[in-house]
């Protein structure tokens, strides 16, 4: 078992998102986000599900281009899309990506 303070993580520039990556196993992978004031990210393709929950601040989320806002102790989950984010006062989220189940051939 392991306990992750969320508020406490700092979070790298979208750049090095990869450094967010704070539990990985074969099938998830659990990062820290963090927006800055008027920033976005822009729309990216997800082969995974995507669970996106709010530790602080609003986000506009677009999933194929259906808009919603998520906000302090909100989540969004979703199959495989395209994702894009933004946060006009700034946000922090944890974002779960996980895999689908690799079917084998018969």
């Amino acid at each position: 078992m392991q306990i992750f303070d969320l508020n406490a993580m700092e979070a790298y520039p979208q750049a090095d998102r990869d450094k967010n990556v704070f539990y990985k196993t074969e099938r998830f992978k659990t990062r820290i986000i963090e927006l800055p004031p008027g920033s976005e990210i822009p729309p990216c393709e997800m082969t995974s599900h995507v669970i996106l929950f709010v530790v602080k601040g609003i986000v506009e989320v677009t999933v194929n281009k259906e808009r919603a806002i998520i906000r302090n102790g909100q989540c969004l989950i979703t199959e495989p899309a395209t994702l894009s984010m933004k946060s006009e006062n700034g946000a922090k989220l944890m974002g779960i990506q996980i895999e689908r189940p690799k079917v084998s051939p018969k």
